[in-house]
């Protein structure tokens, strides 16, 4: 019975050595225990998730540094006051057509959709507000997008200064 008992604990000594050099290893997993990407990786993920416009291109959405979509006119950003919006959030504004419709990326993902509406318009500016709506109290995906919204103004924008503010709100009841 010594021998068996001698033979147990040897197992279980060995199969607990085995695990603890196993948790040893100092390797990095990602979301959901998943093997972590290498830049290639990164990379081919953004591309493949990126919005679509409604004009069918692909915008590119870098927050850092963002651009228009094509076929669209950067309103200067000595022209738009985006003050109101947190540090890191999109800021560029764009003009399609005689100016009269302008575009601005909003932020959305996971349970959170994005919108933009004009809140005003005078001679001397326009006021887009983009919301964040909160659809479900989740459980939501962690991705964030940038998709491209646009409002549509009486008269072409010209020389006047663009607005962007930022309203969130919460799941519904």
């Amino acid at each position: 019975m010594g021998t068996v008992m001698g033979t147990v604990i040897c197992i279980v000594v060995g199969a607990v050595l085995l695990g603890c050099a196993a948790c040893g290893r100092n390797e990095q997993v990602g979301f959901g225990g998943a093997a972590p990407t290498t830049a290639a990786d990164r990379t081919t993920t953004a591309q493949a998730t990126a919005p679509v416009s409604s004009s069918g291109g692909t915008p590119d959405t870098d927050p850092m540094n963002p651009k228009p979509p094509p076929g669209s006119v950067m309103v200067p950003a000595t022209r738009v006051d985006a003050s109101a919006l947190p540090p890191g959030y999109p800021t560029v504004v764009w003009m399609v057509g005689d100016g009269s419709t302008l575009g601005a990326y909003g932020q959305a993902g996971g349970c959170i959709e994005a919108t933009a509406d004009l809140v005003e318009q005078t001679a001397r500016r326009v006021v887009i507000r983009i919301t964040e709506a909160t659809t479900s109290a989740g459980p939501c995906t962690m991705e964030i997008r940038y998709p491209p919204l646009t409002v549509t103004l009486d008269a072409p924008l010209a020389e006047r200064t663009v607005v962007l503010q930022r309203r969130q709100l919460g799941p519904p009841r």
